[in-house]
């Protein structure tokens, strides 16, 4: 691959109009939306007028002009982007909260039923969560085992099968509609973590039949730091599970102000409480991108992308970690070595942005909405040339920060 070469596919690239459509930093070639998604330039706009117009002239009046309809509105806008219906996503709190709910949720749908299976080396939250939340059903109890022993993990016990869709640390990807199959074999319910996955890979919860999804919006959809999560719920389960949470946007009359507690219907009662509404404003402004995009064309566009690290890491010398077959992956590539800290601090000071995870991975993440194939050349070029003449040796580089 030569810089001619990455030009040319640029100039074919139907996805190269909406790099502008992003407030990009000069000299920044930023690889890291995998983590955190780049600033769509009509995000600000969207943020002023919420705090000036909606919040500082309509002031309480908003809630009644579209505020208090937030959650469901951005839930119909995702669900095309996982294969859901519009009345089977909702948007608000924080994936671990979502996972927290639908968790307690599985576990108390059969009593029969008490362990919640998932994988070692899961992102830890997921982990971390699923410990909580087996901690508030008697009896049940939260079962980890490797990769190769997922399958036989599943029993007559099973409850639930939490998987994350794409592997946070090296992108491998699960097959959707297999593993949810298996667990509908073993009488379990299905729970994914989309995190890693919406906006990167095309995806049918529909056609997989899918039970349960939750993810986050501020890694490929750009929708900002700590951007409101999004829970899926297949409609027919919606009446069957209960939110253990049961706060006052989820009641079936809010403004009754009852003392006792009745569940809406549909997606409604998964709701906990007040929205964040200037979350929704950035994130609302974010989703607007994704009218224009097909996940087919996102899909070729990062497997392009991910070839032309691969080959710039192959030839620095790394092991890189990420399946080479696209349908096995997602949208980072990740490389593996004893320096990768250090190798990921030398890439940002030259001005290419990825980030560390431990112990030993340098993880790049393709965005293909504002990448473009240059760019990626580009910063293969960088980390051909820190490897080749060990710049990263250099002591200020093992400096450990707080945010790897």
């Amino acid at each position: 691959m030569t810089r001619d070469d990455a030009r040319a596919l640029d100039a074919a690239d139907p996805l190269a109009p909406l790099h502008d459509r992003f407030d990009l930093p000069d000299g920044i070639l930023y690889l890291d939306g995998n983590s955190l998604g780049a600033l769509p330039r009509a995000v600000p706009a969207a943020l002023a007028d919420a705090a000036t117009r909606q919040w500082g002239e309509r002031l309480i009046r908003s809630w009644n002009e579209g505020w208090i309809d937030a959650p469901q509105r951005l839930g119909a806008r995702i669900a095309p982007l996982i294969g859901a219906a519009a009345d089977e996503v909702i948007v608000g709190d924080t994936t671990s909260t979502h996972l927290f709910k639908a968790i307690v949720a599985a576990l108390r749908h059969d009593p029969a039923r008490r362990t919640v299976v998932s994988e070692a080396g899961n992102f830890p939250t997921d982990l971390h969560i699923a410990e909580g939340a087996v901690a508030c059903v008697p009896g049940a109890r939260l079962r980890v085992v490797d990769r190769a022993a997922l399958a036989g993990a599943l029993d007559d016990d099973t409850a639930l099968l939490l998987l994350t869709h794409v592997h946070y640390k090296t992108a491998e990807r699960f097959d959707l509609a297999a593993w949810t199959a298996r667990a509908h074999a073993a009488g379990a319910l299905m729970l994914w973590d989309f995190s890693h996955s919406v906006g990167a890979v095309p995806l049918d919860v529909t056609a997989a039949q899918a039970d349960l999804a939750v993810g986050c919006t501020y890694k490929y959809l750009n929708g900002g730091p700590g951007a409101p999560a999004f829970l899926y719920v297949a409609r027919r389960h919606q009446e069957a599970l209960v939110n253990p949470v049961s706060g006052w946007m989820g009641h079936a009359e809010p403004f009754a102000f009852q003392d006792g507690y009745r569940p809406a219907a549909g997606m409604r009662r998964w709701l906990v409480g007040t929205p964040s509404i200037l979350a929704m404003a950035s994130l609302e402004a974010a989703l607007d991108l994704w009218a224009e995009v097909d996940m087919a064309t996102i899909a070729t566009k990062s497997a392009a992308l991910f070839d032309i690290l691969a080959q710039a890491g192959a030839a620095a010398g790394l092991s890189c970690v990420s399946p080479a077959d696209p349908a096995r992956r997602g949208s980072h590539i990740s490389f593996r070595a004893d320096y990768a800290y250090e190798l990921t601090q030398a890439l940002i000071a030259r001005g290419v942005i990825g980030d560390f995870r431990a112990p030993d991975v340098l993880r790049l993440g393709l965005t293909p909405l504002y990448l473009s194939h240059e760019d990626v050349w580009q910063a293969g070029e960088q980390l051909r040339d820190i490897v080749a003449t060990e710049t990263w040796r250099d002591p200020r580089f093992a400096e450990r920060q707080a945010v790897t």
